[in-house]
């Protein structure tokens, strides 16, 4: 039997709070798959790379690498960026074999840990259910398919949270845009609530941003609550997504 390891891959950030998240994710990866190594290799920004961890795979005797790529949605750099740096390590390195697993997207434990992060922030809701809304902000891509997951995402939220209304929305690069949601949520007179829910891996530009959004929407419509929750985090749930998506355990 092949001796097998985890590489997961991060997109790479320069905020230092999300970059300790990152590694963070990775301990408590290593502890749920032991005894299979796990290295962490990042696509942009930072060290290690992509191929600094392949190699440091190979020195711990790995010969089938699970590629865990720390994606929410199916994008460009799962379909394209990714597949090519893993393409360029094999070539350097014949015998070793690797798979590459699909992004987290659905799966149970994202979708668990994504009600807990907003039940965590319903509890300080000053206004009942039927006047509250939900705002699911996604990073946004120009994929189809990233869209149309963040999308299924919120009907599942729909579906097992008793607010009003769970409202789809996205930073950039696809429509609606979160300041639009927003306005028209306020404007609208059917809420007294919003929780906006950044659909986030880690702390980041992106996060602010939302942040920065959301405060914007409450100065000009202060007679509404707005709440913002937190994203997902380095939390034990999205390590057992990666590993269940890896088949390693």
């Amino acid at each position: 039997m092949n001796n097998r390891g985890i590489l997961l891959i991060g997109h790479g950030t320069r905020n230092a709070v999300g970059t300790q998240q990152f590694f963070e994710l990775q301990q408590h990866l290593t502890k749920l798959v032991a005894p299979a190594p796990v290295a962490a290799g990042l696509l942009e920004f930072q060290r290690p790379t992509i191929p600094e961890a392949w190699n440091q795979l190979m020195a711990d005797g790995v010969t089938h690498i699970h590629v865990a790529p720390l994606l929410l949605f199916a994008a460009g750099h799962a379909k394209q960026d990714i597949p090519n740096i893993l393409a360029e390590c094999q070539a350097n390195h014949s015998n070793i074999t690797f798979d590459q697993s699909r992004p987290l997207s659905r799966h149970a434990a994202i979708i668990d840990l994504a009600m807990q992060r907003l039940s965590n922030t319903l509890a300080s809701c000053q206004h009942p259910p039927d006047r509250t809304a939900v705002v699911m902000v996604g990073r946004g891509s120009h994929d189809p398919c990233a869209k149309a997951d963040m999308r299924i995402l919120s009907e599942i939220v729909t579906r097992r949270s008793s607010v009003a209304e769970v409202i789809t929305s996205f930073y950039a690069m696809t429509e609606p845009r979160l300041p639009d949601t927003l306005e028209q949520i306020a404007m609208s007179g059917r809420f007294d609530a919003v929780v906006v829910q950044p659909h986030l891996l880690f702390e980041g530009r992106l996060n602010q941003a939302i942040l920065d959004q959301t405060s914007d929407a409450a100065n000009r419509h202060p007679s509404v609550q707005w709440l913002t929750s937190g994203y997902l985090g380095p939390d034990p749930l999205l390590a057992e997504a990666i590993a269940k998506r890896t088949g390693i355990r």
